[in-house]
């Protein structure tokens, strides 16, 4: 017996530890439109700031400009793109915004009335509860200009709705997924999904 249940342990055992390890999905709808002419001017780039983002408090729990820049450098870099503010070829505008609604929790009651020619009833029962949690609706923005025209050459944005709360692990995957197609987007709308540690 014991020879039987051994290696059903150490299959339960693997299917923990696989499960402490398992990846969640971001899936993101992204759009992107290049103008490049000819083609892509160069690879450096500073960060340029709207009025509203400087010096901008965010909610709790949302970074800061300063951490989305960081988390943009570090996707940037890997299509190539060199941050050097003081020698630009592109400017980088990134933005981000989050809606959260709000989630559910509660036992709503449920009221029976009847009445028919065997009388009449009234009846009143408490399902079990029901809960469902807050839905963070995000949006990540890039234009990329020209530095020296001002002309945007690359706009591109991903949106994404989940569960999840934590703004650190799923911007930077969304930044992926915005920036995925970069130089070259196809046209139209798409489906990216990147996938994290959970």
């Amino acid at each position: 017996m014991m020879s039987l249940l051994r290696p059903l342990a150490v299959c339960a055992l693997a299917g923990v530890l696989a499960g402490c390890t398992a990846v969640r999905l971001v899936d993101n709808d992204v759009q992107s439109l290049a103008r490049w002419s000819p083609e892509p001017p160069g690879s450096t780039y500073r960060f340029e700031r709207l009025p509203s983002q400087q010096g901008l408090l965010q909610a709790r729990g949302e970074p800061g400009q300063d951490q989305l820049e960081a988390m943009a450098q570090a996707v940037l870099a890997r299509r190539g793109l060199v941050y050097h503010p003081d020698a630009p070829v592109l400017t980088v505008q990134l933005s981000t915004t989050t809606v959260v609604q709000p989630g559910y929790s509660g036992w709503p009651p449920i009221v029976s009335v009847g009445a028919g020619t065997a009388g009449s009833h009234f009846g009143v029962a408490f399902p079990m509860m029901r809960y469902e949690p807050p839905l963070y609706i995000r949006e990540v923005q890039f234009l990329i200009r020209d530095s020296r025209s001002h002309a945007v050459v690359y706009e591109t944005r991903a949106r994404h709705s989940g569960i999840w709360s934590d703004a650190q692990a799923v911007l930077p995957a969304m930044m992926e997924a915005a920036l995925s197609s970069f130089p070259n987007p196809p046209s139209g709308q798409r489906r990216v999904n990147v996938e994290i540690l959970r």
